[in-house]
């Protein structure tokens, strides 16, 4: 199951069997020049790499290439055409995205490949240098040019100048933005809900605000439109995600902010079981939003809230803007106004200056407050952050040390809470199966980054099932399907 918990990053390709659009269809760029002829469509190949909202991005740029016409496919050697929607987020991400695109190089070489298009963080951040390591790219397209998508597909002559669209923050997006109208690469039955882009938090680690910009978001009717259509496409649960949700409302001047919103979803979802939270800041959790959840049905008892660290010292140099004493209170609030509810988070260890008396204070947080799920990031040194130019920066193998002992330290406090499921019973939603049964969730594990339900299940991707734990192996809960009937039976009982 990994260390502490995945995080929601990593390759992500198409299904072999995707959707395509018809290859007759003239090209964007051949009927504005007013040919005679369509164009030979090209044949796509994607890759998306890094985060939830990453994947989105990339679900809309498929939407959009799919409509103008272009063959979707995903089996990558049928393909003439590749996309890598990369992340720029972190050194081991940029070297993840150059390698990919290294190999789509070699292909090209070689006669397999017409055409090589780039986009995403890294292109926003990096621009002409991706070109300057690996020439045989044709496009790139910056975050802020994801719309631009299908004339860098379309562009077919090899021979032809690099495709360049790196436009300023939101410069090709003036005025509303939408998620609406996407090829999605989750299982049906569930989908991702960016309720916000940007950030205005400004992390001294992160490169987000510099990639992103500064925080925009969605109104809540277009939320509830995208929601709707991501219900009628089959998705029963959805995850609203942001690089920080909890500020949501801020720039559109709606005073209700998350908590409204969430009681709005709530009430107009008619097609969502779970709607699930991710990606909430500490300092500006209000006690408004607290009540939203505790007391809306669809919204799911879990939050995904990052920390960070422990250590009041550490928090200051990170700018996180909360104290430990105000992270227990409002760690301790959440779990006395929502009952039974489920926290995850992150740290990182290894930030410029921390002491061997700082990590031990976040190691021993981590093993007594008992959190559901905890991931753990190895500090990565960016230099055009705050962080990055501070002095006292840790060696990689004290880093790598911290991060093993922080491991080993809610890896324990992990296995003693999967243990205490034994017993339970509970619905789950299948989210796969293999040959030696199915994988699924129950309500406080997200998909991708958590735990999960392993059972001899007999039932589709998207079932909802009866289902009581009987024991566990590792971070994972084995299950056994309990029958309606008897599940029936045991509720008469019990009243």
């Amino acid at each position: 199951m990994g260390d502490l918990g995945k995080k929601n990053a990593g390759r992500v390709g198409l299904p072999v069997m995707a959707a395509c659009a018809p290859p007759e269809r003239r090209s964007p760029v051949a009927a504005r020049r007013g040919a005679g002829k369509p164009a030979t469509a090209p044949i796509v190949g994607f890759v998306s790499l890094g985060c939830a909202k990453n994947l989105v991005d990339s679900e809309m740029m498929l939407g959009r290439i799919a409509e103008s016409g272009a063959v979707v496919t995903g089996d990558e050697d049928a393909a003439d055409t590749m996309v890598v929607n990369t992340c720029g987020f972190l050194e081991s991400s940029r070297r993840e995205a150059m390698e990919i695109i290294a190999e789509l190089a070699q292909r090209k070489r070689r006669g397999e490949l017409r055409r090589i298009v780039v986009a995403g963080c890294l292109v926003q951040r990096d621009g002409e240098r991706i070109r300057d390591a690996v020439p045989e790219v044709d496009a790139l397209v910056g975050v802020n040019n994801r719309d631009d998508i299908v004339r860098a597909v379309w562009r077919l002559d090899r021979d032809a100048t690099v495709d360049r669209y790196l436009g300023d923050y939101h410069a090709s997006q003036a005025g509303t933005w939408q998620d609406q109208g996407r090829l999605r690469l989750t299982p049906r039955h569930y989908a991702y809900v960016r309720i916000s882009e940007g950030c205005n938090q400004k992390c001294t680690f992160c490169t987000i605000p510099s990639i992103r910009g500064p925080l925009r978001c969605k109104t809540p009717d277009e939320l509830v439109a995208e929601c709707a259509e991501l219900s009628a496409d089959g998705a029963r649960e959805l995850l609203l995600i942001g690089q920080d949700t909890t500020s949501y409302g801020a720039d559109v001047g709606y005073e209700a902010g998350l908590a409204g919103l969430l009681r709005t979803l709530d009430g107009a979802c008619d097609g969502a079981d779970w709607i699930r939270l991710m990606y909430v800041y500490p300092s500006v959790l209000t006690d408004e939003i607290i009540d939203a959840i505790a007391a809306s049905e669809r919204i799911v008892k879990y939050i995904d809230m990052p920390l960070q660290h422990i250590s009041d010292r550490m928090l200051r140099r990170m700018h996180r803007r909360v104290t430990r004493r105000q992270t227990e209170t409002l760690l301790e609030k959440l779990r006395r106004r929502v009952p039974g509810v489920a926290l995850r988070t992150t740290f990182i260890v290894g930030f410029p200056g921390e002491t061997s008396a700082e990590f031990e204070e976040l190691e021993a947080f981590v093993r007594g407050f008992g959190f559901d799920a905890a991931g753990a990031f190895r500090y990565s040194r960016e230099p055009e952050t705050p962080a990055g130019r501070m002095k006292e920066q840790l060696d990689a193998p004290l880093i790598e040390e911290r991060h093993q002992r922080l491991m080993l330290a809610q890896q324990a406090v992990a296995f003693e809470r999967a243990r205490g499921w034994i017993g339970r019973r509970f619905e789950v939603v299948v989210d796969a199966r293999r040959k030696d049964g199915a994988v699924a969730r129950h309500a406080q594990q997200a998909p991708e980054v958590d735990a999960v339900c392993l059972g001899r299940l007999n039932a589709a991707a998207g079932s909802v099932l009866a289902a009581e734990c009987r024991g566990t192996d590792g971070y994972d809960l084995i299950i056994e399907e309990v029958r309606r009937s008897e599940e029936r039976q045991r509720s008469d009982v019990a009243t």
